[in-house]
C-alpha cells in the first residue's frame, strides 16, 4: 500500500503543478483514453475490469486535484481513506491513453458513514460505496482529470462481491451526494455533473463478477468557493 500511495503523491503533484510552463493551465476536462490505446476499463484480473464511471474534470479548480485535495473532498462527500489505513487486496490498474500505461490505483476510498476517522472500518465490515482514484496526467493526454472506478460492495461476510448492479448504484450514490454545496476541513466545494455516454459500452461485456452495466459515465466539475 505504501509503494502506491507514493506513487500516487508523485502522479498527483505533476497533475496539479502550477508552473508559467505548458502544464499551467490545461484545456480539457478530460480525454477520452480508448482515443489512445487506453481503456475505460480497469485491469481486475482475468482479462475482466470494473468500470471507470465517474471522471473529476481536470477544469475542476486545481486544489482539488492533487492528493490531498481529493482526500478532503472526498470526505467532504461522504467518503474517507481505508479503515486505520489498511488496504486488503490487490490495487487494480487503469490505463488512461495519456502514456503512462498501465498505472496502478492512487488510493482507494470509502464510504465513511458519517465518521471521517473511523467509519471506512464499518464500510469494511457492513458493505457500502466505494472507489478507486487514477490520474490522467501523462505526456500523451495531460488533463489532470480523476478517472474513478466506482461501486456498491457486500458486506465482509460474502467476501466483498460488488451488488447486483452494484456499479451503476454507486457511481449515482456518488454524485448525489456530491451535487450542490458540501464542506469538510474548512474547504466548501460546489459540483456540478454531466452524464456523457460513448466512454463504456453497456452491459456486461468483460465486466467484472459479470454485472451489466447502462454505459453512462458522470463527469463532475469541482469548484472550490
Amino acid at each position: 500500500m505504501h509503494a502506491v500511495r507514493s506513487l500516487g503523491l508523485a502522479l498527483l503533484a505533476a497533475a496539479s503543478c502550477v508552473s508559467a510552463g505548458p502544464l499551467a493551465k490545461r484545456a480539457a476536462a478530460y480525454y477520452d483514453p480508448n482515443d489512445n490505446g487506453g481503456s475505460m476499463l480497469t485491469n481486475a484480473g482475468d482479462g475482466l475490469g470494473e468500470p471507470l464511471n465517474v471522471i473529476i474534470s481536470g477544469l475542476s479548480s486545481s486544489d482539488v486535484l492533487t492528493y490531498d485535495g481529493a482526500i478532503n473532498y472526498a470526505r467532504a462527500i461522504g467518503f474517507s481513506t481505508e479503515c486505520l489505513g489498511i488496504h486488503i487486496g490487490n490495487p487494480q490498474s487503469a490505463n488512461l491513453g495519456d502514456g503512462n500505461g498501465w498505472v496502478n490505483q492512487t488510493v482507494e476510498i470509502r464510504e465513511d458513514y458519517g465518521d471521517a476517522s473511523l467509519g471506512t472500518c464499518l464500510e469494511s465490515l457492513i458493505g457500502g460505496n466505494h472507489f478507486r482514484i487514477f490520474v490522467q496526467n501523462g505526456t500523451e493526454a495531460d488533463s489532470g482529470a480523476l478517472f474513478l472506478a466506482v461501486s456498491y460492495e457486500e458486506d465482509v461476510s460474502d467476501g466483498h462481491d460488488i451488488e447486483t448492479n452494484g456499479y451503476d448504484i454507486g457511481r449515482d450514490d456518488l454524485v448525489s451526494w456530491a451535487l450542490g454545496t458540501t464542506s469538510y476541513g474548512g474547504v466548501t466545494y460546489s459540483t456540478t455533473a454531466e452524464n456523457v455516454t460513448g466512454l463504456l459500452s453497456a452491459g456486461s461485456a468483460g465486466i467484472n463478477h459479470d454485472i451489466s452495466i447502462d454505459g453512462i459515465v458522470t463527469l463532475l466539475t469541482v469548484t472550490i468557493q
